[in-house]
């Protein structure tokens, strides 16, 4: 008999046709489950993915930075964004210490880690400002609801899923998931009620669960009401034969809270009141939040609902205020801000460019401001009145659309005069307008910020790169860091070529500054690649370079933009020089 030569199917194989064939019979009633335990043998089977590469840590951050990064994403809030970024730069350069065998307080006795309550009411930018945190430290990050807990009692389940719901965040990856941050909103609502005789189980049993991760507890990663993580644990069973016991610590694990706390002004208003004894009267009738929660203090948040040793485990406090009329429109007219490129990013679905007339942002920042809810009620303002011009401009030849303080005043008369195609000429003079208006703020923002942004970037912001970066991020739908980021890959691109050109040929030429923002121009402008610029550069002046250095002796050049411009010219004077006819260059002057 001859040997079949068809390849024997592994395990896998053979439960996959087997469940394929059960479900054609006999539908879902019918499941496989695998009881047998097979180690893979080393070399079979498809080659493993390479392993991911670990996002970098910054765990050297100082508070000043981090504001400054706040400061370009966040309007007002100064104290909250100081007070945060403080503690949380601590809490993580602490971390650095403790990994570097410098610090000792895993041996101390009651060590308090900084966790953080924030209290502001709704739309102020207390989840932004925790995920733009996350993302800047380059750690996991995850989000909880406190208003799920208090549905499934005092039990805990709940509370530990977020901890593994942060491993999952960090791809399973257990070392960089216990540095991670674990945010929940709406803590407010687990207070115990005031007016109820007896324990709150409902609520109180749900502080008592988040006692221990919000300060040290090893939390086991395999559940049995996770179907998810029981996959996973006979996955790894299958492939190493082994059985191991997962967990994560929770020491390192930083909790941000957060809440509306409604009637909390008027717990510290009373108690200040009552402090006051005589001087009370003139404070009676003034309930303003933001004037009265900055004053909070333990006893109150404990007289709100609290137990005592959840209080005791946020020991940082910040409070963020309502956002005025006035910060809404600040919040649209910042080039960072998510709700206008998003709905530009709408329209370019479509191919449709957007410009925002500022006088139409106005107007939506008072929408907003009229629906009482902060931040989020800009994006229901935004798509109360562009909704209709997102559902019918598509069908038309319109490309490009200008939003004015028109199109919000008075939307269906201006949809209906664009769709009827008569207003071509002052349409496309409105939108250049409007460019021409988000060009200049922009350039506004970056002078504003041309030190911080130079800094992180590592790029000096010339007046031609200023130049450049506005008219990137007008023909492109990014924030300012993407676009920093573009132009930065960019200039590190061209610098590199100064070295390519010495190893080919033997001579050390330097891209003066207005040489790289000529190149950079056109690069952007798609008039250039980087390879055809290096041809041109050798083509230009390999040879007449090397006639220098035969008559001059030099082997040192900075090509400015007239050098690339006019390289004949360039080449004519550097021999004049070298034979006396015309003032030397200093070949060894510092690039400028």
């Amino acid at each position: 008999m001859e040997r079949s030569s068809e390849k024997i199917p592994n395990p896998a194989e053979i439960e996959k046709e087997i469940g394929e064939f059960l479900s054609k019979r006999f539908g879902t009633q019918v499941k496989v489950i695998n009881p047998l335990t097979v180690t893979e043998p080393a070399g079979t089977g498809t080659a493993a993915e390479p392993p991911k590469p670990r996002p970098s840590i910054h765990f050297d951050l100082v508070p000043e930075d981090l504001i400054a990064y706040l400061d370009r994403y966040i309007v007002r809030q100064d104290e909250a964004k100081a007070i945060l970024a403080t503690k949380v730069c601590t809490h993580f350069n602490r971390i650095k210490q403790a990994l570097a065998g410098r610090e000792h307080s895993r041996e101390m006795v009651g060590r308090i880690k900084n966790n953080v309550l924030l209290l502001g009411p709704t739309g102020v930018g207390k989840t932004y400002i925790v995920r733009l945190i996350a993302k800047k430290l380059g750690v996991p990050f995850v989000k909880g609801d406190a208003t799920k807990f208090s549905e499934t009692g005092y039990v805990g389940g709940d509370v530990e899923d977020l901890v593994r719901d942060l491993v999952r965040e960090a791809d399973d990856d257990i070392e960089l998931a216990q540095y991670g941050i674990i945010y929940i909103d709406e803590i407010d609502k687990i207070a115990s009620a005031r007016n109820v005789i007896g324990v709150d189980v409902s609520r109180s049993g749900v502080q008592r669960a988040l006692l221990k991760p919000m300060e040290e507890t090893e939390v086991d990663l395999k559940v049995p009401h996770d179907p998810i993580s029981m996959i996973q644990e006979i996955e790894r069973f299958r492939k190493t034969g082994k059985k191991d016991k997962r967990t994560i610590n929770t020491a390192n694990i930083l909790f941000i809270m957060s809440g509306a706390f409604n009637d909390l002004a008027e717990i510290v208003h009373r108690r200040i009141v009552k402090q006051g004894i005589g001087f009370g009267a003139t404070l009676k009738g003034d309930l303003d939040p933001a004037r009265i929660l900055p004053q909070v203090k333990s006893e109150d948040l404990i007289e709100y609902g609290f137990e005592s040793e959840f209080v005791g485990r946020l020991p940082v406090r910040a409070v963020l205020t309502p956002l005025s009329e006035e910060d809404l429109y600040d919040i649209l007219r910042n080039p960072n801000n998510p709700i206008v490129l998003g709905k530009k990013l709408d329209f370019a679905a479509y191919d449709i460019e957007v410009k925002f007339e500022a006088a139409a942002l106005k107007l939506l920042a008072g929408k907003a401001y009229a629906e009482n809810t902060g931040a989020r009620g800009l994006v229901s303002a935004i798509e109360s009145v562009l909704v209709p011009f997102e559902r019918r401009l598509p069908s038309s030849s319109l490309r490009r659309f200008p939003v004015t303080a028109e199109v919000i005043t008075h939307p269906q008369q201006v949809l209906a005069r664009m769709l009827a195609g008569d207003r071509q000429a002052e349409l496309a003079a409105e939108f250049e307008r409007l460019a021409a208006e988000e060009r200049a703020a922009l350039k506004a923002y970056l002078g504003e910020n041309r030190r911080v942004l130079s800094e992180k970037y590592s790029l000096t912001l010339t007046p031609a790169r200023l130049e450049l970066v506005a008219e990137c991020y007008g023909r492109e739908i990014m924030d300012v860091g993407q676009v920093l980021e573009h132009i930065k890959t960019r200039y590190d691109a061209i610098k590199t070529i100064e070295l390519q050109f010495y190893k080919r040929h033997d001579i050390n030429i330097v891209l003066e500054e207005d040489a790289v923002d000529f190149v950079m121009a056109q690069l952007v402008h798609s008039q250039a690649d980087l390879e055809g610029f290096a041809r041109r550069l050798a083509a230009d002046f390999e040879l007449g370079l090397k006639l220098v250095t035969e008559k001059t002796g030099r082997t040192r050049f900075f090509l400015n933009r007239e050098a690339l411009l006019h390289p004949e010219d360039f080449i004519a004077a550097q021999i004049r020089a070298g034979m006396g006819s015309a003032p030397p260059l200093d070949p060894e002057r510092s690039d400028p």
